[in-house]
C-alpha cells in the first residue's frame, strides 16, 4: 500500500468508527493519575469545562486512572453534556489492592464495564478499549467479551491499546476495531513499525497518546530536580540523569524550528503527529487551560503548506527512534507491552 501525502492539521473532522471528532481530543489521565500530585477537584473540573467550551468533543479516560477516580471525575463533570461528546474508556488494566493489574479475562472485562458505566454516569460508552493485552488470555477471548458489551448496548465501538499490528488483525477478525490507541510522538515511533499502516488499511483510527512526549515537548519540559516521588517519569529511562541531558539538546533544536515557522514547540509536535495520516488523532493531556488552548490552536495554523511540510520533515529527522536517547519504558514494563519495538541512540 502506498504512503499517502502528509495530512494537514486543521478543523476537518476525523473518524473513529461511527464517530466524527476534531483531530485533537483530550486525554484525561493526568487529572487523576501518573504525574505526581493530581490537581484539586475544582481545577480538574475547570479544565474539563474549558475543554468543552473550546470545542473538544473527544474525552479519553480509563478504569486504571486514579483507580476509578478519573472515570468518576469525567462522569460527574460531563454527564450533563453526554450528547455532545464521544466518551472513551478502557478495561483490562485496573487497580487492585493499590496495585496495577493487567487482567483481560472475560468476567473481569464485563465487571469493569459495569463499574465504568456507573462511575461515568451513562448507560453506554462510545469507545471501549482493551487497555493492555493480557498475555495469559488470547486476545480473541478478551475482544469476544467486549463484543458482547456491544450486543448488550453497553458499548458502541471497540478499541485496543498498546498492541502490535498482528494483534490488531487478530482482534479485528473477531469484531471490528474502531481505534488503536498507541503511544506516538516525535520520540516514540513504534507505530511506524507496522500499526500505522495496518490501521490505515483496516479503516482503524490511530489514536496517539502522549503526543507531546509526556511533557518533554511542551512549553516547559519536566525539571528532574522537582519531579514528585510518584511521578511515573522517574522510572522512564528517557528522563534519567544519563539520557535526559542529551534529549534536551535535541529539544532545543526543535524549539528553534518551531519558532522559525511561527509555531510553539507543542504545536509543532502535534502538527507532526497529525500529519502522519488522516486516520491519526491526538489526545494530549494537560492540567492548564492555557496549554489546552495552545494545543487546540494547532488546528488553526496559517503556516503555508510548503513551509509546514518542510518544518515537519526537519522535525522528524531531528528527533526520531534513531536519535532519541533511552527506551520509552524500562525492561519490566516493555515486557508487558505488545507493540513493536524501535531502537534508539543510547
Amino acid at each position: 500500500m502506498s504512503t499517502p501525502p502528509p495530512a494537514r492539521p486543521d478543523r476537518t473532522p476525523r473518524r473513529i468508527g461511527p464517530f466524527e471528532v476534531p483531530a485533537v481530543g483530550l486525554g484525561c489521565m493526568n487529572l487523576s493519575h501518573a504525574y505526581g500530585v493530581p490537581p484539586t477537584p475544582e481545577a480538574a473540573e475547570h479544565l474539563l469545562r474549558t475543554a468543552l467550551e473550546e470545542g473538544v468533543t473527544h474525552f479519553d479516560t480509563a478504569a486504571l486512572y486514579g483507580f476509578g477516580a478519573n472515570e468518576e471525575l469525567v462522569g460527574r463533570v460531563l454527564a450533563d453534556h453526554r450528547d455532545r461528546i464521544v466518551l472513551a474508556s478502557k478495561c483490562g488494566m485496573t487497580g487492585v489492592d493499590g496495585r496495577r493489574v493487567i487482567d483481560g479475562r472475560p468476567d473481569t472485562i464485563r465487571r469493569t464495564a459495569d463499574e465504568a458505566l456507573s462511575r461515568l454516569r451513562t448507560d453506554v460508552i462510545d469507545l471501549y478499549y482493551l487497555h493492555r493485552l493480557d498475555r495469559a488470555v488470547p486476545v480473541e477471548e478478551s475482544v469476544g467479551a467486549m463484543a458482547e458489551l456491544v450486543t448488550a448496548g453497553k458499548v458502541r465501538a471497540l478499541g485496543l491499546s498498546e498492541v502490535s499490528a498482528r494483534t490488531l488483525r487478530r482482534a479485528h477478525a473477531v469484531h471490528p476495531i474502531a481505534a488503536l490507541q498507541n503511544e506516538y510522538s516525535l520520540w516514540s515511533r513504534n507505530p511506524e513499525q507496522g500499526t500505522l499502516s495496518t490501521a490505515r488499511e483496516l479503516g482503524v483510527a490511530l489514536v496517539a497518546f502522549s503526543p507531546l512526549a509526556r511533557g518533554f515537548l511542551t512549553s516547559a519540559p519536566p525539571d528532574l530536580g522537582v519531579l514528585p516521588a510518584h511521578d511515573i517519569r522517574r522510572g522512564m529511562p528517557r528522563f534519567d540523569d544519563h539520557h535526559y541531558p542529551a534529549n534536551l539538546l535535541l529539544r532545543h533544536s526543535l524549539e528553534q524550528l518551531a519558532k522559525d515557522a511561527g509555531l510553539t514547540l507543542p504545536q509543532l509536535a502535534l502538527a507532526w503527529v497529525l500529519s502522519r495520516g488522516s486516520h491519526v488523532i491526538a489526545i494530549p493531556g494537560t492540567r492548564s487551560p492555557s496549554h489546552l488552548r495552545e494545543n487546540l490552536a494547532t488546528l488553526d495554523t496559517t503556516v503555508p503548506d510548503d513551509v509546514l511540510d518542510d518544518v515537519l520533515h526537519a522535525a522528524g529527522d531531528l528527533l526520531d527512534s534513531s536519535t532519541v536517547h533511552g527506551p520509552r519504558y524500562n525492561e519490566a514494563t516493555l515486557a508487558e507491552i505488545d507493540t513493536e519495538r524501535c531502537g534508539q541512540a543510547g
